[in-house]
């Protein structure tokens, strides 16, 4: 039985070395890690990125296939939940390291099976649904940094797109404040401010970035 880190990073600022040290603080002990660099969770499914596609052959019964979340297997309702089935059926369990989810097709137990799959159908919403509002918060934020004079950019960010993105993530599953300032290393300050402006703080990444 091997566990597989599965990790897919989209921006420059993400990084895969981050997503293994998640991991390994959560107590997973990882033979491998498999990772698609530059690919979207939303327009490129699972099955059709390049090292996406090697989870389907080496994956065997029995093996662990573990994520930071769901998300990192896509951002397409439909995708995640067939794609999370497909594994179980093959008797590969998936784990998550954010909130220690565990999909495991081996329950026979009705009740089990039906509070698992309720699960799996919510979380692959919650993906999309936050992929949807990050779309359209960086639209406005990118916006809004174009009303700007061009000369003029403001204080660079403290967090990174990557921190960003995970700020997000965590306030979209109402962790606490102060849970998401430890886990992300930002403050607490920063924090409330992308909750209460997340307009602007897409607008200070796009100021900087773009």
């Amino acid at each position: 039985m091997q566990t597989i880190l599965y990790a897919r990073v989209s921006t420059a600022d993400q990084t895969i070395a981050h997503q293994r040290k998640q991991a390994e603080a959560a107590g997973f002990k990882i033979d491998q890690v498999v990772a698609d660099e530059g690919v979207s969770g939303v327009s490129t499914v699972l099955s059709e990125r390049p090292q996406g596609r090697r989870l389907f052959d080496m994956l065997r019964a029995g093996d662990v296939l573990v994520v930071r979340w769901v998300d990192r297997l896509g951002r397409n309702y439909a995708d995640v939940t067939e794609t999370v089935r497909e594994f179980m059926r093959r008797g590969i369990v998936v784990r998550t390291v954010i909130n220690g989810m565990t999909f495991d097709g081996a329950t026979t137990d009705p009740v089990q099976m039906a509070v698992r799959d309720a699960l799996i159908g919510f979380m692959a919403a919650t993906a999309q649904a936050q992929a949807e509002a990050t779309k359209e918060a960086q639209r406005a934020g990118i916006e809004h940094a174009k009303e700007r004079d061009d000369a003029y950019l403001g204080r660079k960010p403290s967090y990174t797109r990557e921190q960003l993105d995970d700020v997000v993530a965590r306030l979209g599953r109402d962790e606490p404040v102060l849970s998401i300032a430890k886990a992300t290393g930002i403050s607490r300050g920063t924090v409330y401010r992308i909750r209460d402006n997340r307009a602007e703080a897409e607008a200070a990444i796009a100021r900087w970035t773009e």
